[in-house]
């Protein structure tokens, strides 16, 4: 007789079966007793949760192979400025008709055009007492030839700003249709701050999308076909970003956290199962006691089990799960080396300014150590740093150590004209060179002020380097001389493809067994109507 091969029934049996001697016989499943019968919950609990978990890590890695080339579609602020028109502003006093009481604390101001108006862009500064990280100034906009609010634009406006914006960043196409929206897959994030918010339709053969901001006149996002196809392919699915549940951020955020700690769970488990169902043959060997699909879901998460839980791992991380890796330091570094900036600071650079850099589309407000200055910004991306009085002063290592001089003592201050662990370009690029300053504080903060602006660009403090080596390292593998080496590619898609085979097998053999109990269920049931049938007829004659 030949040997019965071993199926997923008896692994779903608890039936496990040895191969010795070319002749398949069954294992006697242990009993449930002490170390047995946790073995026994454990796998039951591994089995159960993976069919809708495990599906989901399944789609977590399907998706992964597409996000390692096609991101979450995004406007960059580069592209937002190279989307603007050359500044020009009215002549006269047309600072002084802005309504600003002159003491006004401001976080940040800017100057640029929108359908073609000069418009003064101002962050209130907000100090009500809450931590920094907590407050969130409502952004002004003013109209420079009247000094009054910006009004909403007209229709008429919105063509303007979107077909200076595409004709600016090389959409090749006009116009073709301006709708309002209320909240679309590419603006969940963007639509709470910006509305009301309007979607710039142009005749292009990429099928590109604008959206302006109907109070501001700022284009906030941009999109193409290719990005929204694999987008819904990618970015949505991977990080369970639907509008229905993305316009509820605690409500997502909680579903993330939840379905990966319950992803840690399922992978830990498996693994643990994994070593405790190897089996010692005759011949001194050690290997599964499974064949077919369950030996691969076997031996698969045995070797690549920690690469599963290293990902699903890192993405619960990358969600700063109940305040894990919550930090004030940028914004409070931010604030200490700028110092304070009012409306009168602000107002008094601009007048001192006779004339712009050719080819200015954007002025911003730069103080430095309390100093006022001013950077002004061309469409490609150059800087040139302007002091209060309007004439270009170039930031120098004295000027940034006599900022630093107002918190913690320096341990170093370097010039980095390439990026380091903590401040590299990995998808998105990074400007560069950088001033990085090592602080003698508990936290070794280190900062990366901008060699152009004088602007905080970022700050990593002890919490901020946990998170880079929790997240971001295990995550997506941007470790130094692998982020811009094909080499991260070869290592990342064979990991990647063996997590999805642990991932796959797990959960089609779970649905494979559901199905089978439903269908047991199904057919006990009729048998018990039949019979109920058959016993009411008998009482009835």
């Amino acid at each position: 007789m030949a040997a019965r091969p071993a199926t997923l029934d008896r692994f779903f049996d608890q039936r496990p079966v040895l191969t010795m001697h070319g002749v398949t016989k069954p294992v006697a499943a242990p009993r449930p007793r002490s170390r047995g019968r946790l073995l026994w919950a454990l796998l039951v609990l591994h089995r159960w949760t993976g069919v809708i978990v495990g599906t989901l890590m399944t789609l977590w890695c399907l998706t992964g192979f597409v996000m390692l080339y096609v991101d979450y579609p995004r406007l960059l602020p580069a592209e937002q400025v190279r989307g603007l028109s050359p500044l020009h502003l009215p002549a006269g006093g047309s600072l002084a008709r802005i309504a600003l009481p002159p003491d006004t604390g401001l976080a940040s101001a800017r100057l640029e055009m929108a359908a073609g108006k000069p418009v003064l862009r101002v962050v209130p500064e907000k100090n009500d007492g809450r931590a920094i990280w907590q407050m969130r100034a409502t952004p002004q906009s003013y109209d420079l030839g009247s000094g009054a609010l910006l009004a909403p634009l007209s229709r008429e406006d919105l063509g303007k700003v979107g077909a200076q914006f595409g004709r600016n960043v090389g959409i090749d196409g006009p116009v073709a249709a301006i709708t309002p929206i209320s909240v679309d897959q590419w603006t969940v994030q963007a639509f709470a701050a910006n509305r009301p918010l309007y979607r710039i339709d142009y005749a292009d053969a990429a099928g590109s999308a604008a959206y302006i901001a109907g109070q501001t006149g700022e284009v906030v996002q941009r999109t193409t076909r290719f990005e929204r196809f694999w987008g819904w392919l990618g970015a949505v699915p991977h990080w369970l970003y639907p509008t229905v549940l993305r316009q509820n951020p605690a409500a997502w955020s909680q579903v993330v956290i939840w379905t990966s700690l319950i992803g840690c769970f399922l992978t830990l488990t498996g693994i643990w199962v994994g070593i405790s169902r190897l089996r010692r043959g005759k011949d001194g060997t050690i290997g599964s006691p499974y064949r077919g699909l369950w030996w691969w879901h076997h031996m698969a998460g045995l070797v690549f089990g920690v690469f599963a839980l290293t990902w699903v791992g890192s993405g619960l991380f990358s969600m700063s799960p109940w305040g894990l890796f919550d930090s004030d330091a940028g914004p409070v570094e931010r604030q200490r080396l700028a110092g304070p900036m009012c409306w009168t600071d602000m107002r008094a650079a601009l007048a001192n300014m006779n004339q712009f850099p050719i080819d200015t589309v954007r002025v911003e407000s730069a103080p430095l150590g309390g100093k006022m200055a001013l950077v002004a910004i061309a469409a490609d991306g150059r800087m040139v740093r302007l002091n209060s009085s309007g004439r270009p002063a170039v930031l120098t290592r004295a000027d940034v150590a006599a900022a630093l001089r107002s918190g913690p003592r320096v341990v170093s201050l370097d010039l980095l004209s390439e990026g380091d662990s903590y401040y590299y370009a990995h998808k998105e690029p990074v400007r560069l060179p950088v001033w990085r300053a090592v602080l003698a504080d508990p936290q070794a903060t280190r900062l990366y002020i901008d060699a152009a602006s004088g602007a905080l660009l970022r700050a990593v403090d002890g919490t901020g380097r946990a998170e880079r080596w929790l997240w971001n390292a295990p995550h997506s593998f941007d470790l130094p001389g692998l982020r811009q080496s094909r080499l991260r590619y070869i290592i990342i898609l064979p990991l990647l493809a063996a997590v999805t085979l642990v991932c796959g097998t797990g959960a089609w053999m779970g649905m494979r067994k559901l199905a089978r109990d439903l269908w047991r269920i199904r057919r006990r049931i009729r048998r018990l109507s039949r019979r109920s049938f058959f016993l009411r007829s008998r009482s009835q004659s």
